[in-house]
């Protein structure tokens, strides 16, 4: 028997029926003996390691090691896998400052990346440093070891064993209700009960920690049974306009709700990871197929933390939202009495309100005669504002669905309850409009003064444009514009761009919209310029 001296690095060691037994490493496989493993070997081992759980894993008691069985048809054993398992201290050093936010994480890998020796050190970092009230799920008895005296590798966290890992998902609830935890670690989370139950606590205030089967963000989001997780998808029908917008098919995928997990990280390697630091946003660039900035960090030798900023590329698909088209600043149209050409119609992010009279917030807005609005009328009846429209003979859509709408009008009393359907809308960059009351003498007021307020902004363009060189000057502050997005995607707050005319703003509103960034104009007229930044959430 020759003593290796790597043996700290021992991953498993096999043994079948009628095989040689082998010790596997990171990097190889040993053969252990020259003889076949007989039944009665395997069969001793059983006995020795004692109840077998549903899952048909085993483990010995005040250790972390963990020994799984392999059956035959008849139910009995025919194979053991001997995983080792290790307390390491320090392993959660990459992403220790992420556990440490108060967020929930959710950490993926391929198995036997250590997935778990990270939940393990996360546990005890929280108890012990942090003075956390922790709890564990600990399903397989791997977190905290086999026994009912859980392994000090834990710290003060307190364990929950599960008797039947069906049932998973009930122990996690009760940890919530009964034990008044502050954090919850879980460790292979992977039905859909169990995602359901993991949201039912990060609704009521509790930090998630969990592991999940998937190698990346892209698996969990395709998976139809953690997909909710990061926030599920649905499909929706886009409208006309919005469709060929983003030159997409008329069905097509979105997030449909806030994910469970604030944060997702990726274990590349046992010293590399991947940082996803806003699910929500990288979920829904990744339906679209826009690229997804990620964070990796890696923990060189010298113990020191390498942080790098990449870019995940999109994906050619029929979810690729439209790139913007500089030729379309210069797309011409038959002129009407002389008038210059305007550009289409570009929603940006704004909010108006009105107390007793309408009110309009600094926005830029462009209209043009020749396109219909589309309304989405929250909290209003439809068939009052159909009615106005028709009296009034206004070019005003109504549509099903405020994601294909230019315009979101709602009421006073609606708004300040701040329904999801408001905040989304917000969040898209699309236009707010907020009545006192949804009375018909309101809705006309509103859509006389906003018609009347159309006109007067394309006065101001055609004034605006006399004196400016259109492709000149909008190539320009577009391509500045470009690159003052692609500094807030490697990691940058916020950009502040040189002062343009309010036509060449527009333009730049609704680049940052549609890389899903927020933008506002700040300063007075002739010095007025554009601030992209990160949106907040």
């Amino acid at each position: 028997m020759r003593k290796r001296k790597n043996i700290g690095d021992l991953v498993e060691v096999i043994i079948d029926l009628g095989r040689n037994a082998e010790a596997r490493f990171p990097t190889e496989q040993i053969p252990l003996s020259e003889i076949e493993v007989s039944r009665n070997e395997i069969s001793h081992i059983v006995q020795q390691v004692g109840h077998f759980g549903d899952d048909n894993r085993a483990g010995i008691e005040r250790t972390l090691h963990r020994i799984s069985v392999v059956r035959n048809r008849a139910g009995e054993p025919v194979g053991l896998t001997c995983r080792v398992g290790r307390a390491v201290y320090g392993s959660v050093r990459l992403i220790e400052d992420l556990i440490r936010s108060g967020k929930s994480v959710l950490i993926l890998g391929r198995p036997g990346v250590g997935k778990t020796t990270i939940l393990r050190e996360t546990a005890r970092v929280l108890a012990d440093e942090a003075e956390k009230r922790v709890v564990i799920v600990d399903t397989s008895n791997e977190i905290a070891g086999d026994g009912d005296v859980p392994h000090p590798a834990i710290g003060r966290a307190r364990r929950m064993q599960v008797g039947n890992s069906s049932l998973q998902h009930n122990v996690m609830i009760e940890g919530v209700e009964n034990h008044m935890p502050e954090v919850i670690v879980i460790d292979e989370m992977s039905t859909e009960l169990e995602a359901i139950a993991a949201r039912t606590i990060a609704e009521r205030g509790v930090q998630l920690v969990a592991t999940a089967h998937g190698n990346s963000l892209t698996n969990v989001v395709s998976n139809p049974t953690l997909s909710d997780l990061v926030g599920g998808t649905q499909t929706v029908t886009l409208g006309d306009i919005e469709a060929r917008r983003r030159r997409t098919q008329k069905t097509v995928l979105e997030r449909k709700h806030e994910p469970t997990f604030d944060i997702v990280v990726e274990i590349r390697e046992r010293n590399v990871v991947t940082i996803h630091p806003e699910v929500g946003t990288a979920v829904d660039r990744m339906l679209r197929g826009i690229s997804i900035p990620q964070e990796t960090r890696r923990l060189q030798s010298n113990g020191l933390v390498e942080t790098k900023i990449e870019e995940m590329p999109g994906t050619e698909s029929e979810f690729q939202s439209t790139p913007f088209d500089i030729n379309d600043l210069t797309r011409q149209r038959p002129r009407r009495n002389g008038e210059l050409n305007r550009p289409e119609k570009t929603s940006t992010n704004g909010i108006n309100r009105s107390g007793g009279n309408f009110s309009r917030y600094e926005t830029d807005t462009a209209i043009t005669n020749e396109s219909t609005t589309s309304v989405f009328a929250f909290g209003i009846p439809k068939n009052t504002i159909t009615d106005v429209i028709a009296e009034l003979n206004v070019p005003v859509t109504l549509v099903d669905f405020e994601d294909v709408a230019e315009i979101f009008v709602t009421t006073k009393s609606h708004y300040s309850r701040r329904p999801s359907a408001i905040r989304k809308a917000e969040r898209d960059g699309t236009t707010v409009h907020v009545l006192r009351r949804g009375t018909k003498e309101q809705i006309t007021q509103w859509v006389r003064r906003f018609f009347k307020e159309k006109t007067h902004t394309q006065n101001i363009n055609n004034n605006d444009f006399e004196n400016l060189d259109q492709r000149g000057r909008s190539r320009e502050a577009i391509k500045e514009t470009e690159r003052a997005i692609s500094r807030i995607v490697s990691g940058e707050r916020r950009v502040e761009l040189m002062a343009q005319p309010p036509y060449v703003r527009r333009l730049q509103h609704g680049l940052a919209a549609r890389n899903n960034l927020g933008s506002a104009s700040t300063g007075r007229e002739p010095s007025r310029r554009v601030v992209i930044r990160r949106r907040k959430r």
